[in-house]
């Protein structure tokens, strides 16, 4: 089955820059069902979402542009991605942009 990518910018500042990138991780995943994005799931016995950030930051660090990619079952226009995931966030991360991949 074909899957989208779609690849967003965000930024994480204030006091979500103490949450760990594992942490960071499952706050988007849960943010993202919540928002009900249609992720797409790894194969297997253990499936999980296929999303990545590019790169870890350290803890305490904040970023103004942070990189990431979601895998989403069906076509999602950036905008709805963006508006719908971003009432699901907490404060201090903020979606900059999205576009498809």
């Amino acid at each position: 089955m074909n899957f989208f990518k779609i690849d967003f910018v965000f930024t994480k500042t204030g006091n979500i820059k103490y949450i760990s990138h594992l942490d960071l991780m499952r706050l988007f995943t849960r943010a993202m069902r919540r928002a009900e994005i249609p992720l797409k799931l790894t194969e297997g016995f253990s499936p999980h979402p296929k999303f990545s950030i590019k790169k870890a930051l350290k803890l305490g660090v904040e970023s103004s542009h942070e990189e990431a990619t979601a895998g989403v079952n069906r076509l999602i226009r950036p905008e709805d991605f963006i508006s719908s995931l971003q009432k699901q966030l907490p404060d201090g991360i903020a979606i900059k942009d999205a576009r498809l991949s």
